[in-house]
């Protein structure tokens, strides 16, 4: 197998979610991108991949929880589901966050709240509506008070359905968000 046989391939199956190489094939494919880099100092690649990679593999969320559905989304992050070792940390703060995890009933009152809390967060963003409430009201769907759907003040990436939806279906969405930034486009257009 050739040099370029081997980057060829490495590649390919970055871009088209093949499994990755078998792990003998892989230090033969890591002690080549070394040599290649020892000899010309510089690897050739798209930047914007190697950005998105970065972003689906690190994403940190703002936990927004407003009611019961928080405690499933914390129960995310505890020994036995442990959205840590995924690489979601969350972050006390919207400017050090990429993700909104939105969960619990919205109501009119606090609609203003988490639009600045979104406006605050630094591009490239996105939004998970966990729950039924926050999908499209629930069961205060009829309330005046309750805003019906958190897609009506903020746009949505992933809903997550459930009442309360289990911490399962919370990393199953964060799994099919990371695949959704794997897929899209990220650049910032300024």
């Amino acid at each position: 197998m050739s040099d370029r046989s081997i980057f060829e391939a490495s590649a390919q199956s970055l871009e088209t979610n093949y499994p990755l190489l078998p792990a003998g094939k892989q230090d033969e494919a890591v002690s080549h991108l070394a040599q290649e880099v020892s000899d010309k100092g510089f690897v050739l690649t798209q930047a914007d991949k190697l950005f998105d990679w970065a972003r689906q593999g690190s994403m940190w969320p703002m936990t927004f929880g407003l009611a019961c559905c928080a405690v499933e989304m914390i129960h995310a992050y505890m020994p036995r589901y442990d959205l840590d070792r995924f690489g979601i940390i969350p972050r006390p703060s919207p400017r050090q966050s990429d993700v909104m995890i939105v969960a619990g009933t919205l109501t009119n009152k606090m609609a203003p709240a988490l639009r600045r809390v979104y406006d605050q967060m630094p591009e490239p963003r996105w939004v998970i509506s966990m729950g039924s409430c926050a999908n499209g009201g629930g069961y205060y769907h009829y309330s005046y008070s309750v805003v019906r759907g958190c897609d009506r003040i903020v746009p949505v990436d992933i809903y997550v359905p459930g009442c309360p939806p289990t911490a399962e279906a919370l990393v199953y969405g964060l799994l099919q968000l990371q695949k959704k930034i794997r897929r899209e486009d990220t650049r910032i257009v300024r």
